[in-house]
This record gives structure tokens, sequence and C-alpha cells, in this order.
């Protein structure tokens, strides 16, 4: 009996072989190209500013300081003021833009006549433009053409109608309410789409065993919103600590620096101080913030998804 012999498996020859690793490449190749240039670029071109005396107004700076504009930030007054502010800042505004958005996608939840119209409506002050919205804002906390100021005389919370943005004990919750009216959409339109995809078996059988609202918001909505509120706290928090906008608009770090963010402070140093070397080091210092942040919260998001597992 002839033994058969075994086929050996056909190989493609190398060129064909490279040919078919690279194909995806070449295709993804324009969006990667323009990738590098938009970001990857300024990116290290702005971390390199950060180690570098880079003044417009100085013709003979641009050489290397190495580590020298961190030292300085240990000793500036102005930065470690601005970052408290920040936590400050960041903090109140994405609470209340997440207390006030849950309420409201809870209200939008519940079926009533013209619940589309009432979640186009909530989506308006996304769509206005932060400068806008800014002015809009300063022009309502001014005692002679605002009305808030008389408000609060009214109600007792004022002894005159006068400027709260001028007041520095409380010039801060000025930018604060304007960017929690102006970011509770954003909160509202995600909460809302994650209360839709919850089963109502899940509410059915909590009814029947007698569960009261409060306690089903609690064992069944809430758990279910812990991994979306995870990721929109995150995004909220980044994008709150790097805006200026308001800032800038409505009081420009002031009065007495005490609403200067460290995103403001950046704008301050690079555009109106001309420091782009200075510039630089404040911003990868709350970049290197902003990392160590996102990190945790991912890990926490990542926990909570492996519970409800």
């Amino acid at each position: 009996m002839t033994a058969t012999p075994i086929p050996t498996p056909y190989r493609r020859p190398l060129r064909q072989r490279l040919a078919g690793t690279l194909e995806p490449w070449l295709y993804c190749a324009p969006v990667l190209i323009l990738i590098t240039a938009v970001m990857l670029v300024p990116l290290i071109l702005g971390i390199s500013y950060a180690f570098r005396d880079i003044q417009l107004l100085n013709p003979f700076s641009g050489g290397f300081v190495g580590l020298e504009h961190f030292k300085a930030l240990g000793q500036d007054d102005a930065f470690l003021r601005a970052l408290r502010n920040t936590l400050w800042w960041t903090g109140a505004s994405v609470f209340f833009q997440l207390v006030f958005g849950l309420i409201l996608a809870l209200l939008l939840n519940v079926p009533f006549a013209g619940r589309g119209l009432a979640q186009s409506l909530v989506f308006l002050p996304w769509a206005v433009p932060t400068f806008l919205a800014g002015l809009n804002w300063a022009w309502l906390f001014n005692p002679v053409i605002g009305p808030i100021p008389h408000w609060l005389t009214a109600l007792g919370l004022m002894d005159e109608p006068s400027n709260i943005l001028a007041d520095p004990s409380i010039a801060m919750w000025g930018p604060i309410l304007a960017a929690t009216w102006w970011g509770i959409p954003f909160f509202a339109i995600t909460l809302l789409a994650a209360l839709q995809s919850i089963p109502k078996d899940l509410y059915e059988a909590a009814s029947i065993d007698g569960a009261s609202p409060i306690q089903r918001f609690f064992s069944i909505t809430l758990p279910y919103l812990a991994p979306v509120i995870a990721i929109t706290v995150l995004l909220r928090t980044v994008w709150v600590a790097n805006f200026a906008d308001l800032i800038i608009v409505m009081t420009n770090g002031g009065p007495a620096d005490r609403t200067q963010t460290v995103a403001s402070y950046i704008f301050t140093q690079a555009f109106k101080r001309l420091d782009f070397g200075y510039a630089s080091a404040v911003a990868l210092v709350l970049l290197a913030l902003l990392l160590a942040y996102s990190m945790v919260i991912l890990v926490l998001r990542q926990k909570l998804s492996n519970r409800d597992k």
C-alpha cells in the first residue's frame, strides 16, 4: 500500500502578503495624515514650548530653559490661586449641571403632550455660542440693565442692586450659573437616552413587589445610569476645566483674580503677555491633571460596568 503524500499548504508570496497587510493602512492613510497634522504636530510643538523661552516681544528668546518654567509655577501665587479657582469652578459647574440635567431628563422621560417640542426647546441653550451666552449673562448681572440684582434685592438676598461680577466674594457664582445654564442640555439629552434604554419590565416588577418611586430610582434607575453618568461627568469635567470663554467674557479673571482659572490664566499668559513658553508650561500641568483624573474615572466606570454584568 502506497502512502498518500500530505499536500503542502499554499503560501502566498511575500509581496502579496505585504500588500494585504498594508492595504487597510493605505485606506486609512488620508485620515491618519490629517489627524497627525491637525492634532499631534501642535501637541508636540506645545509640549516643546514648555521647555523653551518663547516670548514674542523678546527677539532674543527661543532658547532651551529646561524645567525653569515649572519651577516658577511652584512660586507663582497667581497660578496657585487659579488652580484652586479651577477646582471650585469645575466641581460646582459639573455638579449643578448633573443634578439639574438628571431632573430634567426624568421629567422628559414621562410621556406627555408636546414632549417632542419640549425636548427640542431643552437643547436650545446648548446651541447658543459660548461668547454670546457669556455676554448675555454679563448683561443680566449688570445692575443698570439686568434684572437679576433687582430680583435678589427683592428677595432680601442683597441690600441693594449691585454687580455680582464685581464682588470678589461672590463673583465666581456668575460664571458658574452661566455654565450651568449652558451645560444642562448635555446631561439632559444624554441621560434621557440612557433612561429610555432601561427595560420597563424592571419597573413593573418592582411596582408589583411594592417598591416606592424613590426605591425604584435608587435600585433600578441610578445603577443603570451609573456608567453613563461616569463618562458624561468625565467629558464635561474636561470641557469645563479647559473652558475659558465664559470667564474671559464675563469677568476677564477679575476682580482681583478671584475668577481666574487655569484655562483663562493660559489665555492671559499667551495672548496678553505673549509669553507662550510659560503658557505652554501651565497648559502641560493642566493636561497632566486632566489625564490623571480621566484615568481614575475610566477605572471607576469599568468597575461599575463589571458589577452590572
